[in-house]
């Protein structure tokens, strides 16, 4: 499981994928507040900043670092072929920045990726690796590109007399002990009766038996099980997506080497660039349809 996004064992990514494509969502941000429009991505960027392109003459190759076992955000395709939210997003950026020709996509086990990008096998990640306090004392970061949002998820017998989060004060609200989301749930929603389980897989359990009214969790990974057949049909989403940087990190970034300013301001610019043309819009449309917001 990734340190940031919950991502389940996978098997068949087509499957999964489909699943995945088949969820949608509304956008709640920073916390109980107003929804928006569920295909729109938040923008990360100042639409009024410019920022200016470093030079690249000098690089002689530019390593991006991901992943095969984390669709729709890296996956390999029924060709071999690397593809994913990350991976056409790793590919817009060569072009923007105009190093087509240097640029390698490359995939390693995800337990690796640090190790490789440390010893100097690659340049860049981009695999969803949450950044921390820790990290951020070994790697540099390009600002955030995507927002990672919580969720819940209801039982549909449950008798819930409302459409959002305030409905669910006083009921029984499975959570997974010593997450960030079970301190999100309990700053933000003081009123619910938090019950902590010690795995994910408990808390889906016991809301798929109707033991609790709703859970939750990553909003990642709850699509994933609502449209499956482990939960047949138990349950829907409820309410939200809700984003906070204070429980949930500051969402997807690029992770890069420490000592390398010029390629981070690099990324910084290709990234605010394809924010304000559109294109990160394309292709987040292009593997979230129905939207995660």
């Amino acid at each position: 499981m990734r340190p940031m996004i919950a991502s389940p064992r996978i098997r068949g990514f087509l499957n999964l994928l489909q699943l995945f494509l088949a969820a949608g969502g509304f956008l709640v941000c920073g916390g109980p507040g107003h929804a928006a429009d569920g295909n729109a991505l938040p923008l990360m960027f100042d639409a009024r900043e410019r920022l200016s392109r470093p030079d690249l003459s000098e690089v002689v190759r530019v390593r991006i670092l991901t992943t095969v076992d984390f669709p729709p955000f890296n996956f390999a395709d029924q060709t071999g072929r690397l593809a994913g939210f990350n991976v056409d997003l790793a590919r817009e950026i060569c072009t923007e920045l105009k190093i087509e020709t240097k640029c390698q996509i490359q995939a390693l086990p995800f337990e690796e990726l640090e190790k490789a990008l440390e010893s100097g096998a690659g340049e860049a990640v981009m695999a969803g690796i949450a950044v921390t306090p820790e990290r951020r004392q070994r790697f540099a970061f390009s600002r955030p590109y995507l927002g990672v949002p919580a969720r819940f998820a209801r039982n549909l017998a449950a008798k819930i007399g409302g459409d959002t989060a305030a409905a669910l004060a006083g009921r029984p609200v499975g959570v997974v002990r010593g997450t960030a989301h079970e301190l999100m749930l309990k700053a933000f929603f003081p009123k619910v009766d938090a019950k902590p389980f010690d795995t994910y897989e408990a808390m889906l359990e016991e809301l798929k038996a109707g033991k609790v009214d709703a859970v939750f969790s990553d909003g990642l990974r709850l699509p994933f099980w609502v449209a499956g057949e482990a939960s047949a049909k138990c349950c829907a989403l409820f309410d939200g997506p809700y984003l906070s940087e204070k429980f949930l990190g500051e969402g997807l970034s690029v992770m890069l080497r420490k000592g390398d300013p010029t390629l981070v301001a690099a990324f910084d610019q290709a990234l605010g660039t394809l924010s304000r043309n559109g294109r990160l819009q394309d292709i987040y449309l292009r593997y979230f349809p129905n939207g995660l917001y």
